[in-house]
């Protein structure tokens, strides 16, 4: 119900066609958005009709409602804004070349900035199968979205090469991620060009890893250099896949363990100085799965975890499984919030990067209040759908305790 006083103006507009600008208010709140603005140097200079906050909501908005249009995307923001301000402030709509004017006012910067101020691990102690040792498990993996094809765009991200002289349909941003298993909560990222290698992005996130956390990586992250840079730079603990081929990393043995798996060294002989460094010790699990095949695969898992009173070797390849997590919250984020087969409506690439940004904000937001219910309702939180939750989201006004207005 409305609060006492509340005025509505006529309209034909249902609530349930009302954005829920609560679920986003509620994560990003007014204040912090104008503040992380005016940190970004992004303030307009005089009072227009589309206010920089008004565009940084928009940002998100347009991820919540992927499909609609600018102007479908700004009439269900805006209602709900001058709905959650008891309708002191009512906004004009604008044309798209407005929106778009004030889209590239705002730039990228503000939006990447929110989300590196609200982001963060979101995972409650005991969780199913989100937490070892004391450690919140979480996963590091890559993806690539498409961007749309612009002479600006393909200059700045690039393209996979193809056969026979073609190119592929589209430039390609890669961004690598990382995401509580748990929660399915992406709580930093970093995005780049496609000719930049998932190694390189992820050197931007090693600020982002804590010495409560253990890391899960498959085995195209695995280098010598990579391995040695987190460990040496963090005290997150790691449980990699490692390949097994003939150019796969040689660990040296060191002693078997109780539990089957062993410790080993790890050393670089390619050069002299690779030959001085200090070996990198580390415990192997070798293990297969039991799926009916004559041959089954054989996995090898480097972990730091040394001591098995910790976490025994049937524990740690138990928890690389829930390394898949992170599969699924991109397909959360690419098909079911994005839209499956769907490619960014951003025609430059700040436009771009500012859409991409808007959708990581989307997503928490929805995670957050998703992890929320689940608390409060004591529910396990693999109950609570996502694709749910983003339809309410996308379908329902935000209700009075919903957010400060």
């Amino acid at each position: 119900m409305p609060r006492a006083g509340w005025v509505k103006p006529e309209s034909d507009r249902r609530l349930s066609d009302l954005v829920s600008v609560g679920v986003l208010m509620r994560t990003f709140p007014p204040d912090l958005v104008d503040e992380v603005i005016a940190e970004s140097g992004r303030v307009q200079v005089r009072n227009r009709s589309l206010p920089a906050r008004v565009m940084a909501y928009f940002s998100i908005g347009m991820a919540l409602h992927s499909e609609g249009s600018y102007d479908d995307v700004f009439s269900l923001l805006t209602d709900g804004l001058s709905w959650a301000s008891e309708w002191r402030e009512e906004y004009r709509p604008p044309s798209r070349s407005a929106i778009f004017q004030a889209r590239a006012r705002l730039g990228h910067e503000p939006m990447e900035a929110l989300f590196r101020r609200v982001a963060a691990p979101i995972g409650r102690v005991g969780g199913a199968g989100a937490w070892l040792a004391g450690r919140s498990v979480v996963a590091i993996d890559g993806t690539c979205l498409e961007v749309p094809d612009t002479e600006a765009n393909d200059q700045h991200f690039g393209r996979p090469g193809v056969s026979k002289g073609e190119r592929a349909a589209f430039p390609l941003a890669r961004m690598v991620a990382l995401a509580e298993c748990g929660t399915h909560a992406i709580f930093a990222a970093h995005v780049g060009t496609y000719a930049q290698s998932e190694a390189t992005l992820t050197e931007a996130l090693l600020p982002d890893l804590a010495s409560d956390m253990l890391l899960v990586a498959d085995r195209g992250f695995f280098s010598y250099a990579l391995w040695r840079k987190i460990t040496e730079s963090t005290e997150t603990d790691l449980l990699w896949r490692v390949s097994t081929g003939r150019s796969a990393p040689k660990p040296v043995f060191v002693a078997d363990l109780p539990d089957g798996s062993w410790l080993a060294d790890l050393r670089q002989t390619h050069s002299a100085a690779a030959r001085r460094a200090a070996p990198m010790r580390v415990r192997v699990v070798d293990y297969t799965i039991d799926d009916g095949r004559d041959n089954p695969e054989v996995y090898r898992l480097f972990t730091t975890i040394l001591d098995p009173g910790e976490a025994a070797a049937t524990d740690l390849a138990a928890t690389y499984a829930r390394r898949w997590e992170i599969e699924s919250t991109f397909d959360e984020l690419k098909t079911h919030q994005r839209g499956p087969r769907a490619v960014l409506r951003s025609k430059s690439p700040d436009l771009v990067l500012q859409e991409i940004w808007g959708h990581l904000c989307c997503h928490f937001a929805i995670r957050s209040v998703m992890v929320d219910v689940a608390a409060y309702s004591g529910s396990d939180l693999e109950r609570v759908s996502f694709v749910a939750a983003l339809r309410i989201a996308r379908q329902s006004i935000a209700h009075q305790g919903d957010f400060s207005p």
